[in-house]
């Protein structure tokens, strides 16, 4: 089952289900945190909330996302009270691509990147009931950085590099007690300046504070444990570059259970309302092979497992280069 979010054409916010064939509304909500929270009030599982709603009028979801009406599958009325994170160095094969931007000029000191991705490899799958390894943690911002799938990414004046990590997303909601709830997954891009990065690796934290985007729809129930699909970069029409990436816990490094804990293991990320979508980490990015994106191109994240292509645009955003001026009150 896949959900997603769309504005019809009168203007009005909508839910729609998909299973294989032709999507259709969920009757009674507008939203699917909404659509969670009532599921948790009620005592029943996301697929049984929707069951129990019925099904409402057919929706052309392709069409949607052709006119720009698709939204992310999951956000908050109050874009504050979003959450975007991550965690990287998850899968097998990140770690060679990490260790390259951060590489020190003696060969024998390993980097702090594959010191962390070798925690991972020995302590990134407790035994259940057990706490695992700890995993590089990033924030992303709030809604505010959520962009809808099919919407241009903006990158700012003063971003030095404008590229792609596709990645898969787990999607929350914060149940009244403050439980977390995972309501699904979807295709992600996690996007990044990695030239920022490579610069000096405790800047990291600045080259993630970009924004992303996930959807356009959301896979309802458990992660494969195997996710193949592909990326790729698009200029003027034609592809420039492509590549498969891999994930799932066959792939990674560390348990989803285990990155969840870590995330939601703070208080602050278990207030009652919330929404989180949280990146779980890639180890296929264009910019490791050389590639520079230009205002214009385009990426696109595909996997059949998770229904329709993620694609959005680079958008280069301006500014003023002067300081910014803080008022004294």
């Amino acid at each position: 089952m896949f959900l997603s979010q769309l504005t019809l054409p009168d203007g009005s916010r909508a839910v729609a289900m998909r299973q294989e064939g032709t999507a259709h509304l969920v009757p009674g909500t507008a939203s699917t945190r909404d659509l969670a929270l009532a599921a948790i009030a009620a005592g029943r599982s996301l697929s049984d909330e929707i069951a129990a709603r019925g099904q409402g009028d057919p929706v052309d979801l392709a069409q949607a996302l052709a006119q720009g009406r698709l939204l992310p599958p999951l956000d908050h009325d109050d874009p504050a009270h979003l959450h975007l994170t991550g965690t990287g160095l998850t899968h097998l094969g990140s770690a060679a691509t990490r260790d390259s931007m951060h590489q020190k000029a003696d060969p024998e000191d390993m980097t702090d990147s594959m010191k962390m991705f070798r925690m991972g490899l020995e302590g990134g799958k407790p035994a259940a009931g057990q706490v695992g390894a700890q995993p590089e943690w990033f924030y992303k911002g709030n809604g505010h950085a959520a962009i809808a799938p099919g919407a241009a990414l903006p990158s700012p004046g003063f971003a030095l590099d404008a590229g792609e990590e596709p990645e898969i997303a787990g999607l929350y909601v914060i149940a009244p007690d403050g439980r977390p709830f995972r309501l699904g997954f979807a295709l992600a891009n996690e996007f990044s300046d990695h030239v920022t990065e490579r610069g000096n690796y405790l800047w990291l934290a600045h080259s993630k504070l970009r924004p992303a985007s996930y959807g356009p729809e959301m896979r309802v129930g458990d992660l494969p444990a195997h996710v193949e699909g592909v990326s790729r970069v698009i200029r003027d029409g034609a592809v420039i570059w492509e590549k498969p990436f891999l994930s799932g816990e066959a792939n990674m490094s560390h348990s989803l259970g285990n990155l969840e804990h870590h995330h939601f293991k703070y208080d602050l990320f278990r207030q009652p309302g919330d929404a989180h979508v949280h990146f779980f980490g890639t180890a296929t990015l264009s910019f490791a092979d050389g590639i520079t994106t230009r205002p214009g191109d385009e990426f696109e994240i595909a996997c059949d497992a998770f229904g329709l292509r993620l694609r959005n645009a680079v958008l280069q955003i301006q500014t003023d280069a002067t300081p910014v001026a803080v008022a004294a009150l």
